[in-house]
């Protein structure tokens, strides 16, 4: 049975700490797919203790065996990477997921790789999870047209596969590019093992090659560090010290550097990491684009939210099709502090109207981590935060209960 976390902050709200991140989730799982796909040609170095890299990490350790059924659980990044990169082993496998999984759209990336040759059918309803991967996948063409504003994981998945095929991969990107960071440190990775690319308007293309003998360092998780700055945002004072992060990140979500600059909060890259200290400062930005960190948005909209400022936010469309729909699980959490989150055409609005912080409040977490972590720091303002299904952490931020009690917070569980 799941527990809760009953979380309290009884000291003056001065906090200092230094905090030890796990490695990249994103950066990791990307890691270990290339690493396979090298036949032992490329290392890993600095694996994150998140529960998807553990499972990716499993799996693709057991594929060589005689497993026929691959099972993700909720690991949504690795259901993406694993579509792609098991009909390149000529085996057949079934391939699925937790119930939320089998809700999770995969049809287009699997219309990609039919289209160069793979043979992967539905087992259940079509354009979802289980899928059936043969084994007589045959290249016919190397081009292939994907949209680019549903998930970056599919453009990913293909192009870490695309030097292992025969011809190749010419990959063109119809419309906008959602999450645009995460395509470029894909690209990054291959190229620190040897794999050259060409990206010219909206066409990527990557040849047939070899890797080269390399090691990958994982950074530690920037999506995680978003944390720290939320409560550093919502604390009378801080100084927060996250260790090895460094301002030359692949990862996307280190803009989160640039937004929390408007809530006073300065980072400073000093002795092997950042230092986050709090500020004055009046906010005045009224627009943030979540299009290229969508996984941003809750800690950001939550910190609005709690704050009063009434901001809009746009490019949230990939966050229906997340671990849940997190746009209805925003709307109906924060309305628990009087907040709205009113839709207007593809941007969001807060209304802070309402706003007010009762004694104790009970958040729903929707199975997902990010619902959590992100409202986690409500603790700072109200005497009793109560976060349903704790455990959820695990995905991602195995630790995050533990570094919360190491800066102040009490967690009891029930």
């Amino acid at each position: 049975m799941s527990k809760n976390a009953i979380l309290s902050f009884p000291s003056l709200q001065n906090i200092d700490a230094e905090i030890n991140l796990t490695g990249s989730k994103s950066e990791c799982n990307r890691a270990l797919v290339i690493a396979a796909l090298s036949k032992g040609k490329v290392l890993v170095n600095n694996l994150s203790i998140a529960k998807d890299t553990t499972t990716l990490h499993r799996i693709l350790s057991e594929i060589e065996t005689d497993l026929e059924i691959v099972d993700v659980g909720p690991a949504g990044t690795a259901m993406r990477f694993l579509t792609a990169l098991l009909p390149t082993r000529a085996k057949k496998y079934t391939l699925t997921g937790s119930e939320r999984m089998k809700e999770r759209p995969i049809g287009i990336l699997v219309d990609a790789l039919n289209h160069i040759g793979a043979n992967i059918t539905y087992l259940e309803k079509e354009g979802f999870p289980p899928i059936q991967i043969n084994e007589d996948f045959k290249q016919i063409t190397n081009k292939i047209q994907i949209k680019g504003d549903i998930s970056s994981q599919y453009i990913s998945a293909l192009l870490m596969i695309a030097p292992t095929l025969p011809m190749g991969l010419v990959l063109e990107i119809v419309g906008d590019l959602t999450s645009k960071p995460y395509v470029e440190m894909t690209l990054s990775m291959l190229q620190n093992v040897g794999i050259k690319h060409t990206w010219e308007d909206n066409v990527i293309t990557i040849e047939t090659q070899e890797f080269k003998p390399t090691t990958l360092f994982v950074e530690p998780d920037w999506s995680a560090a978003s944390y720290w700055y939320s409560i550093a945002t919502l604390s009378e004072k801080a100084s927060i010290f996250l260790t090895g992060l460094n301002g030359y990140s692949l990862q996307g979500d280190s803009v989160i550097t640039e937004i929390m600059a408007n809530f006073g909060i300065t980072s400073q890259f000093i002795n092997n990491g950042v230092q986050l200290k709090k500020e004055p400062k009046k906010i005045e930005r009224k627009i943030f684009d979540c299009k290229e960190c969508p996984d941003l948005a809750q800690t950001i909209i939550v910190c609005c939210a709690i704050l009063g400022h009434e901001a809009t936010f746009t490019g949230l469309e990939t966050l229906k099709i997340k671990e849940t729909d997190r746009i209805l699980a925003l709307q109906n959490e924060i309305a628990k502090i009087g907040v709205k989150l009113i839709e207007r055409n593809l941007s969001y609005k807060l209304d802070c109207s309402g706003l007010f912080f009762p004694e104790k409040l009970v958040v729903k977490t929707y199975d997902d981590h990010r619902m959590a972590m992100a409202f986690a720091p409500l603790a700072l303002k109200i005497k009793t935060v109560e976060i349903e299904d704790m455990d959820v952490v695990e995905k991602s931020y195995p630790n995050f209960w533990i570094d919360l009690q190491k800066v102040g917070f009490i967690v009891n569980t029930n």
